[in-house]
């Protein structure tokens, strides 16, 4: 059974820096991808960022530069390293994996940017 746990959430000054973790209770190998993705208040859910099954990432174009996906096999991680961060950054942030069958979800992680 797959199961995706986020970590890491919280509230932040702009402009500063945080690290979301996603363990995943299978080999990450067992994905053709995985990513994050985030809704904001009032918003669709929207692909933050992903990492192919080759390791291979991919951002939300608005994202690129300061938002940095990253994964560790033996250890079944995911990272969202998110820099410089904004108020509009506010959401859920969720893990995701896409086998080519399913789309596995986690929990949510609420990350607020506020002073």
């Amino acid at each position: 059974q797959v199961q995706l746990v986020e970590s890491g959430g919280g509230l932040v000054q702009p402009g500063m820096a945080l690290l979301l973790s996603c363990a995943s209770s299978v080999n990450i190998f067992e994905f053709n991808s995985m990513g994050w993705y985030r809704q904001g208040p009032g918003k669709q859910r929207e692909l933050v960022a992903k990492i192919t099954h080759g390791g291979i990432p991919s951002y939300q174009d608005s994202l690129k530069g300061r938002f940095t996906i990253s994964r560790e096999v033996t250890t079944k991680m995911v990272y969202l390293q998110m820099t410089e961060l904004k108020p509009e950054d506010t959401a859920v942030y969720y893990c995701n994996a896409k086998d080519l069958q399913y789309d596995y979800w986690g929990q949510g992680a609420q990350v607020t940017v506020s002073s």
